[in-house]
């Protein structure tokens, strides 16, 4: 039995947090300077939910998830626990009443991503999930452009998301075990972040892909891993474009590397996370170097842009334009381009097609 969400009165959304990590932190930050109260958290244990709230000035701990779900003061909840708790978590948030901001992976199954976003529509909540690099400014002007056919008929890409975090085999991290983190690692963790770039960007899905995955360790602090560490991926797109993705937890020196540039038959553009002040365009005869400036933006990019030209915008300002997004929808608004649970039905098909792939060595036709 599900319970419709209530009405929220602009202005007061009350925000409950499950989880006590790195990730509750962010959201926690950008829930609180969109104007929200930090109402209550839960997490592994009271005691480190008690910690946690402590840190980030929550009102109150709840035991438990259920508890929290239950709490008739809390309009929003974000999930930022392990990849395979999301699925029961979302659903039981959806079921009692809540607005759900869930962490990707969404899920760790198609099917379970599916069943999500028909909870969702059933009880008419907002169920979004960060895909936040959709909130850099300079992302929202590369859109622009392509929409606008400045870049003329895309006819190929080239994107990685490279990381070194996972370099060692003494490196571990629950993301690791695949109970915990799913049976896609490298792929489900950052690839869907890159696929769901790609396709914002570009306007148009891949169509179909072939893969490769590596798992470099199968063993990591004397624990058996079965999830991959690197994915390269042939993809073409609905056009017809071409493209070749990498990702991967184990190249030395790239901390968060995440890059698109996309070929038409006029443009190139090129998009570097880390360095979000810039929007690279290249030409035959000249190219340029496009730096963030609400005064010439695209309106989408100006919407975004939140400090003048040359006072650099990051990470957390985009987390913080997603956030503020998911709140602004709770009210009642309509915000371009939320990133939903949809979109995590998305990533899930795509990582789905990924390991398929892999492992039969085949190209894959992409579900649409």
């Amino acid at each position: 039995m599900t319970t419709e969400v209530a009405d929220i009165v602009v202005g007061t959304v009350r925000t409950g947090l499950v989880g006590g990590g790195f990730m509750a932190r962010v959201h926690a930050a950008a829930a609180r300077r969109a104007g929200a109260r930090l109402t209550a958290i839960a997490s592994s244990s009271p005691e480190r939910a008690q910690l946690v709230a402590q840190e980030l000035g929550v009102g109150r701990v709840e035991a438990d998830a259920a508890g929290l779900f239950a709490a008739s003061d809390v309009d929003v909840v974000h999930i930022c626990t392990p990849n395979a708790t999301h699925a029961s978590l979302a659903a039981a948030a959806l079921a009692a009443g809540k607005h759900v901001v869930c962490e990707k992976p969404l899920a760790t199954s198609v099917a379970d991503a599916r069943a999500l976003v028909r909870l969702a529509q059933e009880t008419g909540a907002v169920a979004a999930v960060p895909f936040v690099y959709r909130y850099h400014p300079m992302v929202r002007e590369a859109r622009a452009r392509v929409a606008a056919g400045k870049l003329g008929t895309l006819v190929s890409l080239d994107a990685s998301y490279l990381q070194d975090w996972m370099l060692r085999q003494n490196d571990d991290d629950w993301r690791a075990d695949a109970a915990a983190g799913g049976p896609s690692r490298a792929f489900a963790d950052i690839g869907s972040h890159l696929c769901d770039l790609v396709e914002f960007v570009a306007g148009e899905r891949i169509a179909r892909l072939t893969a490769r995955t590596r798992r470099v360790y199968d063993e990591r602090a004397g624990r058996e891993v079965s999830n991959e560490d690197v994915a390269a991926l042939l993809v073409e797109t609905e056009s017809g474009a071409l493209g070749t993705l990498l990702v991967s937890q184990m190249a030395p020196g790239r901390k968060n590397a995440l890059v698109i540039e996309l070929h038409g038959t006029r443009r190139s553009i090129r998009f570097d996370q880390e360095r979000p002040e810039e929007l690279w365009v290249g030409a035959r005869k000249a190219s340029r170097l496009l730096l963030r400036d609400p005064a010439t933006a695209e309106p989408d990019s100006a919407r975004l842009q939140k400090v003048p030209a040359g006072h650099p915008m990051g990470y957390q300002d985009a987390f913080d334009g997603f956030v503020a997004d998911v709140y602004a929808a709770v009210e009642g608004a309509a915000p371009d381009a939320l990133p939903t649970f949809a979109d995590g039905l998305r990533a899930a098909v795509l990582t789905e097609a990924v390991l398929a792939a892999s492992t039969s060595r085949n190209w894959i036709e992409v579900p649409a």
